[in-house]
């Protein structure tokens, strides 16, 4: 079934998410802010990781309408399942080489990361039946976080069935020009908004809405002259 948006009603902002939160304030401060999915990084070799529980517990304080996204890479059925046990995920973000069979199979909603460096990469997307986030390839072993950012003309006039998520060296300074590509689903930003691996500066959280709030108004002063 296609994907089709809602005839109408143009999305206001687009959706951002948050990855690596490992404390509380920072989920607290990005939530306050106006983010809208925070990301939990259950892959044990991330400086980012986090335990089941203490993302549960996180979670547990989030207040309403905040979507907890749990990433995973090349975990087993039995490893998510146990995790889900533990965690109240909304979303389940697949960053390994997990198959488009083991993805439409889960019991949560899923993004399939796709890792690019050159046209051929895109080519991936399409068989997956499900939102694909497009970041940048990190070197052998590394899944996303490095800061990396691809080269964004390869996915200008990408198609998609599912949304298309961004990630990979998002901030501050970038995001307007990462908007100007094309209209994103959503941006999802990690390294560009940390003091260091997992713990979160809020003022780089602040100037990274700001300058997105900031493409939004003027998008809205264009339609409206």
């Amino acid at each position: 079934m296609n994907h089709m948006p809602c005839e109408g009603r143009r999305q206001s902002r687009t959706r951002v998410k948050v990855c690596g939160i490992t404390r509380a304030e920072d989920a607290l401060c990005a939530a306050g802010l106006g983010v809208d999915a925070l990301g939990f990084v259950f892959f044990s070799a991330s400086p980012r990781y986090i335990t089941p529980l203490a993302a549960a517990a996180i979670i547990r304080g989030l207040p309403p309408f905040v979507s907890a996204v749990g990433l995973f890479v090349n975990a087993t059925q039995q490893e998510i399942d146990a995790v889900l046990d533990v965690c109240p995920l909304d979303v389940l973000q697949m960053h390994g080489d997990e198959t488009p069979a083991f993805c439409a199979a889960q019991s949560r909603r899923v993004i399939k990361a796709v890792a690019v460096r050159e046209a051929a990469d895109i080519l991936r997307i399409a068989d997956f039946d499900c939102a694909v986030l497009l970041d940048a390839k990190a070197p052998p072993g590394v899944y996303g976080g490095t800061g990396q950012v691809f080269d964004w003309a390869l996915v200008e006039g990408l198609q998609h069935a599912h949304p298309l998520l961004l990630a990979g060296g998002l901030d501050a300074d970038n995001v307007s020009r990462a908007l100007a590509v094309r209209q994103w689903d959503a941006l999802d930003v990690s390294s560009g908004v940390e003091i260091s691996p997992g713990i979160k500066d809020d003022g780089k959280l602040r100037q990274f809405m700001a300058a997105i709030e900031a493409v939004t108004a003027t998008a809205s002063d264009g339609v409206m002259d």
